[in-house]
């Protein structure tokens, strides 16, 4: 499983949590075809999309206004437990959370399988309340 947290834009808590069950591919951004979407000004409608390759997961950045890693601009790039990623220079960020199955390498097959199988599956998604809603899209 792999665990998207949004970050609140001050203290860095997570404010909405995404949880996926193992896949090959997780979209963000602000079009509702995305897995994670984020209504953000500096979001790009198809911003980034984390992609699992056989030994580990990379960010591939596809927005207009850049993707960073851990504070440096990336265009594609390796992902580790605890990796937080923003969403434009001043845009959202989100930290990276896997379970043990999805440190390990993963059999070629294996990946190819899941990718014809299904893009992602959506397991769980806790919405945050108006009040903390308001707070995410107050510019920072």
């Amino acid at each position: 499983m792999i665990v998207l947290h949004l970050l609140h834009p001050i203290d860095a808590t997570p404010v909405q949590t995404w949880r996926f069950a193992s896949g090959t591919l997780i979209r963000v951004g602000r079009s509702s075809t995305n897995d994670v979407v984020l209504l953000s000004s500096v979001v790009s409608r198809h911003h980034l999309e984390l992609c699992r390759v056989p030994t580990h997961w990379e960010v591939v950045s596809l927005g207009a206004n850049g993707t960073y890693l851990d504070g440096q601009q990336v265009e594609r790039a390796k992902v580790v437990d605890g990796s937080v990623i923003r969403l434009a220079s001043t845009g959202p960020k989100l930290q990276i959370q896997f379970d043990l199955e999805e440190r390990l390498p993963i059999d070629p097959e294996e990946l190819e399988r899941r990718r014809r199988e299904s893009t992602q599956v959506r397991v769980d998604a806790e919405l945050p309340t108006r009040k903390e809603r308001s707070t995410l899209l107050t510019p920072s």
